[in-house]
């Protein structure tokens, strides 16, 4: 009995343990991905004004193509900031990436919400406006790539997938509070109020939380297989390099898991409020509402799904959404032109199927490198697929329904992505419960890497 007993004690002080250091990580983790998201919505929701802002008053739609095309511009140079922080998050640790990429985030933030206007200091506002829209996506392009393999490495092995899809909750949430915020702010100012120094808001707010977040990163330590590839002397002096010669299967695979997400994230919580109020005449009021519950729901599926991929696998949940999304997304918009009741169903459903994907493509692209260049391969496949087919959702719709004439596009579009998702992940292997940490990564390191003996 007292064997029982203490066993008993073991087990729950294990538990208790892996609880506490799941939290920790989820938040150290999850802050920066919320403070991104939050001023990716803040910016977008204020477009207007910022256009009005910072741009000559003479032509309003310039002005306003012009903030787009800093949003644009934003987005192409996160992939030159994945090939920065990605490498050096192996080579430095995960800990340090994660502290500098939500610091230079949150300070070209607060930056943007101090910035004069046009009115004030003429050109150099908006010189200085895209200036600190490619600081930010710079920094955004290592966040990913630094969250993800933070999380994958420090949460509980059996308990992963669960820890790791809370990077995209804090995406979700960081998406709501700035939409909520925009609301509060267009309900509580009128359009003087909102242009003279209502918009500034957002922006200072994000401030004081990327403070946070930079406090809360530099009081963790860095994740047990990295501490072990600096113990081993392993830690490798040309990841990108290491990732080309010997990983670009998982490269390719990962790419693959990541498309398949990005395509549909922006299909279903982006554009399709444009695509409910230009082409099925709904108002902006219910497609606004209808994207905010898809989100709510998603931030609730999502860690349910994570949690699913610790229980029956990766494989299983991510090729039975894939394989929903290649059968449902066309259906989906033939029902949503039965009316708002179809558009709601449809939606919603779209929505289960997206937080299935959110929940489990993550740790599985994580689990699929090694540690040596595993923040390389996320970064790279993360943000390069980001450019190419996130932010074009948008520009492309438009341009093929003008083309085709027809408003069912955005179905067949979905299937060619969940076709492509569907083969990385038939070609991947079941990941689930494995160790991070490889022979390879610490034994079989190349030889400039290896400069000592592997310790026991």
């Amino acid at each position: 009995m007292p064997t029982c007993s203490k066993d008993a004690t073991t087990t729950e002080a294990e538990v208790a343990t892996d609880v506490v250091a799941l939290r920790r990580s989820v938040v150290a983790g999850a802050i920066g991905v919320f403070v991104h998201w939050f001023d990716w919505a803040a910016y977008a929701y204020l477009a207007g004004t910022v256009a009005t802002v910072f741009f000559p008053a003479e032509d309003s739609t310039t002005g306003l193509l012009a903030v787009f095309g800093v949003f644009a511009v934003s987005f192409g140079i996160r992939p030159i900031g994945a090939m920065v922080f990605g490498p050096l998050g192996d080579k430095i640790g995960r800990k340090r990436t994660l502290s500098l990429v939500i610091f230079m985030m949150s300070g070209a933030t607060l930056t943007i919400g101090l910035l004069p206007g046009y009115a004030s200091i003429g050109i150099a506002a908006p010189i200085l406006l895209v200036a600190l829209r490619l600081v930010q996506g710079f920094a955004a392009g290592g966040e990913f790539g630094s969250a993800a393999s933070f999380l994958a490495e420090s949460a509980p092995r059996r308990r992963r997938g669960f820890g790791v899809s809370w990077l995209e909750v804090g995406s979700l949430l960081g998406f709501l509070a700035g939409s909520f915020v925009f609301l509060l702010l267009s309900t509580g100012l009128d359009d003087g109020q909102l242009t003279s120094w209502g918009w500034r808001i957002p922006f200072l707010v994000s401030a004081p939380l990327g403070v946070i977040g930079v406090i809360i990163r530099n009081k963790i330590e860095d994740t047990p297989e990295y501490r072990a590839l600096e113990a081993n002397d392993a830690v490798p002096s040309s990841p990108v390099r290491e990732l080309v010669r010997s990983h670009k299967r998982q490269l390719l695979q990962a790419a693959g898991l990541m498309t398949a997400m990005h395509v549909p994230f922006y299909m279903v919580l982006t554009y399709l409020v444009t695509y409910e109020t230009d082409h099925l005449g709904h108002s902006a009021d219910s497609a606004a509402l209808l994207s905010t519950v898809i989100s709510l729901l998603g931030l609730v599926l999502v860690p349910v799904f994570g949690h699913l991929s610790d229980r029956v696998g990766r494989k299983p949940v991510f090729v039975g959404a894939t394989v929903a999304l290649l059968v449902v997304s066309t259906p989906a918009f033939l029902l949503m032109r039965a009316g708002l009741a179809g558009t709601w169903a449809a939606g919603l459903l779209l929505g289960v199927i997206l937080a299935a994907i959110l929940g489990t493509y993550a740790v599985w692209s994580a689990e699929t490198f090694p540690t040596r260049t595993r923040q390389s391969g996320l970064s790279i496949a993360y943000n390069l697929t980001a450019a190419l087919f996130a932010g074009t959702v948008p520009y492309v719709m438009t341009v093929l329904i003008s083309a085709t004439g027809s408003t069912l596009v955005p179905g067949p579009y979905l299937m060619v992505f969940a076709v492509g998702g569907l083969v990385a992940a038939l070609s991947l292997k079941e990941t689930r419960g494995s160790a991070l940490l490889r022979p390879e990564d610490v034994s079989e390191t190349p030889p400039e890497a290896r400069r000592a003996t592997p310790a026991a």
